[in-house]
């Protein structure tokens, strides 16, 4: 191994592999030839490969870019830099200069820069530089770690400070559509694996939930099935004989049964099909396992999956029919290798509405309230008037608006062709479907609501059309700035900048005893102020909201026309099997033709219009727009003051100044997770008080069973109107606990962060030097505020 390779590799993070590139003999010349096969044996670890290949490919392009590359390489020859290179090529482009000399090729330098610069784009050449800082500090992090002794109390703490720098946050995007509406191909499209998610004429299943997200740990295309209980299928095979012939809840339970089991279940009970032979080809059901599927491509995958992903064909043929194990998938996770777009995002086909199944349904609502972005799919032709694609925005605004994290609504028209004379124009389209968005503008802001017009078929041909044709690259340009990395490295970074003047400054702390006790005095004193800052705020948002809540218990009458609205409907010939379906499922249920009926949610209306506006000025979707009116934003306990007056300590200082931000950082998630429980308090106490009710009404039978099912839901809510009181009161009572959580959080870490820090010299003899490292991240640190403020101005 020359000097050339070993440096190369420490500039790239990747310390970790000299020896066994030193082992294989690998010098400058051999290191430009390395295939894909070679670099898997000599780097088996994923995430470390894939850091070198991209390095790598860099490192070639450039360097041809410069005229750089020869036959033979000095083996004493320094490695290249990119992001030096990189600055260099930004440099020439800002001034027009041209470079003299030409390469081998004879190109001119400056021209080859520009065709090296167009194939990458600002964004991805900043993730790249992003990327290379990010494994620099980490390896800085990981070598501090391993030389701090944990048994004593300063190093214990700042072990445990480094390891909290781990977060690796996940995007949810959560794609919406009706069957056929082009959900998977769209999908495929975007992450460009044209054969990864199945697609075709099989009938989709309605309960199978696919997340789709990068594989950071092999270079396989993997999946994870998650299968349901088996006592909650045992539970759904009983469902049958409570169900009548014709319902849509019989249909859908006749086409589970058929799948898995054929025709047998016809003549067995329950009990008989849930032996054990009817499981023999997914042993992992039995045994409450996940199953792992591995494959070479993306196809292969694809095949292997489709029987726990979709409903089989019809065996006309006489054969046996292959057994379908969809009715027994909860979920399954689609891990992609090398895909940028999903480094951390996931992408989640979901089902048009919840599920019969308890856990299936409760993994549909906890996936919705977590999606940053929802994409609602729907067929171009009918994109203004398809019924379940609006009708999955009216019936989830609770879980993805006030009562989630949703911060856009994007509504992609699919099979867009502008050679087809039957698809509508593109910008009519749009049109019609912002008109018909303006009707949901009072459960939605149409702030974060964009309209795309995209053809999977056209992308994965590679035709060559116009972008407002097929607007699928925006699409990726959305996912590749929801991803981030510059987020990701700036908070890292900031991280061990502060955890690093925290380790030098209690080495070669200066301050007194006394000096740091007065800095401690003000700190402490600074911080009840803030504290009394953010209760007072809190303190005045749940008032506010008491003051809504009030009035909207007195409008419950509202709340009490709608649901009569709805069961007036008797006149129509199939409204008795409905409402059925209805109070079977405790108040929930979704028709045939795509809509979504809530009881729970019709009676809880009084209160969540009440408070909708107010709770989303006061909870926004976006934490950048500050929770609790920004008095977390403004939490501040003046660090950069008492610097100017305490310099001794001013690495101590400038931990606490790290630290604040980290822990407003994390107060933000805790508001944005605590505030989907407050929103949703309400419905789920309505429904908790109406079970009784639906219980009741689903034990009604015979002659006029409409009529008294009807009564029975009239006399129980007229006579347990103190529900909307009650469910008032559960809100107000989580919204306290959340303001008890807030403060407690932010007290005890400050507190503690303090204390340490500032009495640290006392505990430091062990600590090792990192005056070095503080330096080279403090440089990064500041690269990086440079940065963030030119993109803010």
């Amino acid at each position: 191994m020359d000097d050339f390779v070993r440096n190369t590799l420490l500039e790239w993070g990747l310390s970790d592999w000299v020896e066994k590139f030193k082992d294989e003999q690998i010098n400058a010349e051999s290191l430009y030839y390395l295939d894909d096969r070679e670099i898997d044996i000599l780097i088996p670890k994923a995430g470390p490969r894939v850091i070198f290949k991209n390095n790598l490919k860099l490192l070639k392009e450039h360097e041809e870019a410069a005229g750089l590359v020869q036959e033979e390489q000095n083996s004493n020859q320094e490695p290249i830099v990119f992001f030096q290179l990189e600055q260099e090529h930004e440099e020439a482009a800002d001034v027009g200069q041209v470079l003299p000399s030409t390469s081998s090729k004879g190109k001119r330098k400056s021209d080859l820069q520009a065709e090296s610069l167009k194939c990458f784009p600002a964004a991805k050449r900043r993730c790249d530089s992003d990327t290379r800082i990010l494994s620099e500090v980490k390896r800085i992090m990981k070598q501090i770690k391993d030389q701090i002794n944990d048994k004593e109390e300063l190093g214990a703490f700042i072990k445990n400070k480094i390891s909290d720098l781990e977060i690796n946050k996940r995007e949810l995007v959560g794609v919406f559509g009706r069957t056929g509406a082009g959900k998977s191909s769209l999908i495929n499209a975007i992450i460009d694996e044209k054969n990864l998610l199945p697609t075709g004429s099989i009938s989709a299943c309605t309960s199978v939930v696919i997340k789709v997200e990068a594989n950071t740990r092999s270079l396989k295309y993997e999946a994870e099935i998650e299968f349901i209980k088996e006592e909650e299928w045992h539970d759904e095979l009983w469902s049958l004989k409570t169900y009548k012939k014709g319902d849509d809840d019989y249909r859908d339970m006749v086409k589970k049964l058929s799948a898995l089991y054929g025709d047998e279940w016809k003549d067995k009970s329950p009990e008989n099909l849930i032996e054990p032979k009817y499981f023999k080809n997914i042993p992992e059901f039995l045994a409450s396992k996940r199953k792992s599927l591995n494959c070479d491509t993306a196809q292969e995958l694809s095949q292997k999956l489709r029987i726990y992903t979709k409903g089989g064909p019809k065996q006309e043929d006489g054969s046996k029919a292959q057994q379908w194990f969809w009715p027994l998938v909860k979920s399954v996770t689609v891990r992609v290798p090398h895909n940028e777009l999903l480094q951390h995002v996931t992408l989640v086909d979901l089902p048009g509405n919840g599920d019969r199944n308890k856990s299936r349904n409760e993994m549909w609502k906890q996936i919705v309230v977590d999606c940053s972005t929802v994409w609602i799919v729907a067929e171009i032709t009918r994109a203004a008037s398809e019924v379940e694609a609006w009708e999955i925005l009216k019936s989830a605004h609770g879980l993805i608006g006030n009562g989630g994290q949703c911060q856009q609504i994007h509504f992609i028209c699919t099979k867009s062709d502008p050679a087809d004379d039957r698809v509508p124009n593109n910008k009519e389209a749009k049109e019609e479907v912002m008109n018909e968005f303006q009707e949901l503008s009072e459960q939605f802001s149409d702030k974060g609501f964009k309209v795309f017009t995209v053809s999977a078929d056209e992308f994965l041909k590679r035709k060559r059309v116009k972008e407002d044709d097929n607007e699928i690259p925006k699409l990726q340009d959305f996912l590749q700035n929801l991803n981030d990395c510059h987020s990701e490295t700036i908070n890292y970074v900031n991280g061990a900048y502060g955890i690093l003047s925290l380790i030098e400054g209690a080495r070669c702390s200066k301050a007194g005893v006394g000096k740091a006790d007065d800095v401690c005095k003000v700190l402490e004193k600074n911080m009840r102020e803030e504290l009394d800052q953010v209760k007072s705020a809190v303190d005045e948002a749940i008032k506010d909201f008491e003051q809504c809540l009030t009035e909207g218990v007195k409008n419950s009458k509202t709340s009490e026309e709608r649901l009569k609205f709805f069961l007036d409907r008797d006149k129509q010939p199939s409204f008795f099997k409905t409402l059925q379906a209805v109070v079977r499922k405790d108040g929930i249920h979704k028709t045939k033709k795509g809509e979504h009926i809530n009881l729970n949610t019709v009676l809880a209306s009084c209160l969540t219009d009440s408070i909708d506006e107010k709770f989303r000025k006061t909870f926004p979707n976006d934490v950048k727009g500050g929770s609790f009116n920004g008095v977390i934003s403004r939490f501040s306990l003046d660090t950069n003051s008492l610097i100017q007056k305490y310099q001794d300590v001013k690495l101590q200082l400038i931990f606490l100044q790290t630290e604040e931000d980290k822990i407003k950082t994390k107060l933000n998630k805790i508001i944005l997770k605590g505030k989907k429980i407050i929103y949703n308090s309400l419905t789920e106490a309505i429904e908790k008080n109406m079970k009784k009710c639906y219980e009741d009404a689903r034990k009604i039978s015979g002659n006029g069973a409409l009529k008294k099912m009807r009564k029975t839901i009239e006399t129980h809510v007229s006579l347990n109107r103190n529900m909307y009181e009650d469910a008032k009161k559960t809100m107000l009572e989580k919204m306290n606990e959340l303001m008890m959580i807030i403060c407690k959080e932010l007290k005890e870490t400050m507190d503690h962060s303090i204390k340490l820090s500032l009495k640290a010299s006392a505990l430091s003899e062990s600590l090792p030097d990192v005056s070095e490292h503080l330096e080279t991240v403090q440089q990064h640190y500041n690269e990086d505020l440079l940065h963030t403020v030119t993109a803010e101005t």
